[in-house]
């Protein structure tokens, strides 16, 4: 049997809709730094898609009218977190801070001895800081 793993060479994006546009917009660039690549409005949708560069991973932000509320906590089936590699948890902690983004306590990952904590987006999607 063909082994499919060499078909895959990555992950191309994670797809994110947002209750509020502007507002995640807003926390996923100005907040977490996240480029803009490219941003189009769908008149015939009445929805936003906008593609954001995070270090050499690609994230789609989108809004859609009434979209329903999905559960991810605690530990629902499906996507558990998205998680950013950073340089230093600590510091980066400490800038989410002055932008009002509350973060879990920093944490020591047993098996890797690297530090990590979460926090979360406007949605309350949640988003771990892993260290390099």
């Amino acid at each position: 049997m063909e082994q499919a793993a060499d078909d895959i060479i990555g992950v191309h994006h994670v797809a994110i809709i947002a209750s509020d546009y502007q507002r995640s917009r807003h926390f996923y660039v100005d907040v977490l730094g996240c480029t803009i690549i490219a941003e189009n409005f769908r008149a015939e949708r009445d929805s936003w898609k906008c593609d954001l560069r995070v270090g050499n991973s690609q994230l789609e932000l989108f809004s859609f009218p009434d979209a329903p509320v999905r559960t991810s906590r605690p530990e629902a089936c499906g996507l558990r977190h998205l998680a950013f590699c950073v340089k230093d948890v600590r510091a980066t902690v400490q800038r989410l801070a002055k932008h009002g983004v509350e973060c879990e306590p920093v944490r020591t990952d047993p098996y890797t001895g690297r530090l990590f904590t979460f926090f979360s987006d406007p949605d309350d999607l949640p988003l771990e800081l892993y260290e390099a």
